[in-house]
């Protein structure tokens, strides 16, 4: 990852962080859609409890992990509800962030293998590549000269061979 990056990903954890900490205490405690449509057809007190009436919401009942220290949007044992939804929401968000970090982590890109590049490392034509070798390159071959730059078919600076 780039240093340009961190800068762009701190800041939406944190802007994260500040609205599941703060901001979701003031979220509506109102049912939203899907609870107002469950609650069709029956009636409701003050508490949003069903007194009567026939409606879907009649047959629901706790979901199996209810009992986990996260449920109900808060977390268990803190009696301070301000403080426990937004806690809660803070561990839901670095917990998120953790496996989505991890996930893309494990999923990333990684570079070619590391060459050494270094002169004197045979090329695919086989010529070496550094200045005054010798070598099959794709001109040097053809002409049969030595050195140069990267075996590109220079003159040579010593006496000439026949063949």
């Amino acid at each position: 990852m780039s240093k340009r990056s961190w800068p762009f990903l701190l800041g939406g954890l944190l802007v994260a962080l500040l609205l599941a900490g703060v901001v979701s205490n003031y979220a509506s405690s109102h049912p939203d859609g899907l609870d107002s449509s469950l609650l069709k057809g029956c009636t409701v007190n003050a508490d949003d409890e069903i007194t009567g009436g026939s409606c879907p919401a009649q047959q629901a009942r706790d979901h199996e992990l209810a009992d986990s220290p996260l449920a109900d949007y808060g977390v268990r044992g803190i009696g301070n509800d301000f403080l426990s939804t937004g806690l809660s929401g803070v561990l839901g968000v670095l917990l998120t962030f953790a496996v989505g970090g991890g996930l893309f982590w494990l999923a990333r890109r990684r570079g070619p293998a590391a060459s050494t590049g270094a002169a004197g490392s045979t090329g695919a034509a086989g010529s070496t590549g550094a200045a005054g070798s010798t070598g099959p390159g794709p001109v040097g071959a053809a002409t049969g000269s030595t050195g140069g730059a990267a075996g590109q078919g220079a003159p040579a600076s010593g006496p000439a061979t026949e063949r």
